[in-house]
């Protein structure tokens, strides 16, 4: 009863302070139902950039990552910090610059018209068909088993997921349909609190564990017998390799966090590019805490499961990696501390899918719906249309969540990862190209991005499995890393563009204009504060590998198979 008691209230506690926050605001108008009428200052930018980013299949899928192979998979937040650098000081000030509400629309005005519709449909299809279902998917299998939903729902897990899911849609849609892009991001801020939080609570309380009541003894037992598994980076056989950090992790990286609607769009709802810039490099000062809460976790349940050493009592070792934090979070967590956790995990998985759902509505709205099906529409009629598009995309993401659970063991972040190259790959190789290059012709981008997803749904989904190692692929005869492949996409087609480039240059070079939508006067500190994150990413690397060196591959892999045989056997 306090668990239930203490996730309502503060749940609730979410839900008034953003009606409180947006109840005023009009929601008839683009601006104000896509971009909070342009009004966000940097603590909602930045609370609202970590909460979109920071889900269950962050927090489920990167400490399964780490409980399967340990530190390494820190990569996907202190690396990520480089590339929200490169958001704030590089591509937000030409993004603010022409005033857009989507990214597809700033590469209409640097191209064509196509190229906006294209990218605008491959961004939504990405949207509703992984992203929103993917969160769905990895929400439910952590509330499920903290909820206790099987008790009281019965044994069939097909049922209580689309139960969850559906829950979790519908509360979640709740926000994105009537609230807008500001309710979002009010609630994100608020349930941002909650997660730092409540977040931090889990590796604290794990290492006390760990510790028999010592966080610094756990802490120091965890290093002395797992040493292999505190590394930052891999060698050639692990899970990520340290090459791979300057090939396919930046790529995708740089996309997710420079392109992706459903992260950017609330940049974009900046008062200005001095606010802009400070919420974004507060995000990115934030990802460097990220491992301590979404991979150390994983570890520390790794050393209670491998080590023997504890009577674990009701607690089964978890069935596999995915259900690695659940089952931290029920063995550590006091009883008084479950619900206001569980609260907070909600409110990320809201955030998540509302942030996304919001985007996914975007560009419907103004590329599909404005741009090729009624090019005379009105404000209004736009809003209704993104509130419509959203209505289908809920239940058609709860159905969807059925293709993820048929997975089983397989790794939820590196399935994501595999499925969301598809398009980012060609989505970043034509944004830098629209930055760097000003006579490259739209035919050029098209040829690129078609040619792009084609390869990368072939070398790196079609052929992925044949070499032993997670992402592995097969190119030509060659064994490589899927994320190497990612990198041989974006050097392939960055050859396709300047080949066009040379063959059929725009007779015109591209000029930039300034709307004038907001002011884009810098952050005078920006460009110090983005080198100091920098350092500290280099810092933290070289410091960690001077301690614990690489992680050995197949030594990892070898201990992991030493408890789930038939992990590598299973899809």
């Amino acid at each position: 009863m306090l668990t239930l008691v203490s996730f309502l209230l503060f749940t609730i506690l979410v839900a008034v302070v953003s009606w409180w926050k947006t109840h005023d605001d009009r929601q008839d108008t683009a601006d104000g139902y896509f971009l909070a009428g342009r009004s966000l200052v940097w603590p909602v930018i930045g609370g609202s950039l970590l909460l979109t980013n920071i889900s269950t299949e962050q927090l489920v899928g990167i400490n399964g990552g780490g409980y399967q192979y340990g530190m390494l998979l820190m990569t996907w937040e202190v690396w990520s910090s480089l590339s929200i650098v490169a958001m704030a000081v590089i591509f937000l000030p030409r993004y603010l610059k022409s005033g857009i509400t989507t990214i597809p629309e700033f590469l209409e005005i640097r191209f064509d018209h196509t190229v906006r519709l294209l990218t605008s449909l491959i961004s939504v299809i990405l949207i509703v068909l992984i992203l929103l279902p993917f969160i769905l998917f990895s929400g439910a299998e952590f509330m499920i088993p903290v909820f206790g939903v099987q008790e009281f729902m019965g044994d069939n897990s097909t049922v209580n997921m689309l139960v969850v899911c559906g829950l979790l849609a519908l509360i979640g849609g709740g926000y994105a349909v009537f609230g807008g892009l500001k309710a979002v991001a009010v609630s994100d801020t608020v349930n941002g609190v909650g997660l730092a939080i409540g977040g931090l609570m889990i590796p604290i309380f794990g290492l006390r564990f760990a510790g028999h009541g010592d966080i610094w003894k756990g802490l120091s037992t965890i290093i002395a017998q797992q040493p292999a598994r505190m590394a930052p980076m891999g060698d050639s056989d692990a899970n990520i390799p340290w090459q791979t950090l300057f090939t396919g992790v930046t790529l995708l990286t740089t996309c997710y966090w420079c392109t992706n609607q459903g992260i950017v769009q609330r940049t974009f709802a900046a008062k200005d590019l001095a606010e802009g810039q400070k919420g974004t490099l507060f995000a990115a000062v934030m990802k460097l805490i990220g491992p301590l809460y979404l991979v150390l976790p994983g570890i520390i349940a790794w050393h209670v499961v491998s080590s023997g050493n504890y009577d674990l009592g009701q607690n089964s070792i978890p069935k596999d990696a995915n259900a690695a934090y659940g089952f931290l979070v029920n063995l550590v967590l006091p009883d008084w501390a479950t619900g206001f956790f569980a609260a907070t995990i909600f409110g990320a998985i809201l955030s998540s899918f509302n942030s996304f759902l919001n985007s996914g509505s975007t560009l419907f709205a103004v590329d599909i719906y404005q741009g090729l099906l009624n090019r005379q529409a009105t404000d209004q009629q736009a809003v209704r249309a993104g509130r419509i598009f959203a209505l289908v995309a809920i239940p058609l993401s709860v159905v969807l969540v059925l293709f993820f659970k048929s997975y089983g063991k397989a790794g939820l972040f590196d399935l994501l990862i595999q499925y969301v190259s598809v398009t980012n790959i060609p989505m970043i190789s034509i944004m830098i190209v629209a930055l760097i290059s000003k006579r490259t012709p739209a035919i050029g981008v098209v040829v690129a991005l078609i040619a792009g997803m084609i390869f990368q749904i072939y070398f790196g989904i079609l052929n992925e499995g044949k070499v032993g190692v997670t992402f592995g692929s097969e190119f030509y005869g060659w064994k490589m890393h899927g994320l190497h492949v990612a990198g041989v996409n974006f050097a392939m087609l960055m050859l396709i563009m300047l080949s066009f480039r040379i063959l059929m240059p725009q007779p015109i070079p591209f000029e930039q204009k300034y709307s004038g939508d907001v002011n884009i006067t810098p952050w005078k500190l920006a460009k110090p504060v983005g080198l100091g994150v920098t350092l500290a990413v280099v810092a933290i690397y070289l410091s960690m590998w001077s301690c614990f060196g690489l992680t050995p591959g197949k030594q990892v892999a070898t201990e992991y198979e030493a408890i789930y045989p038939a992990s590598s056997k299973t899809k």
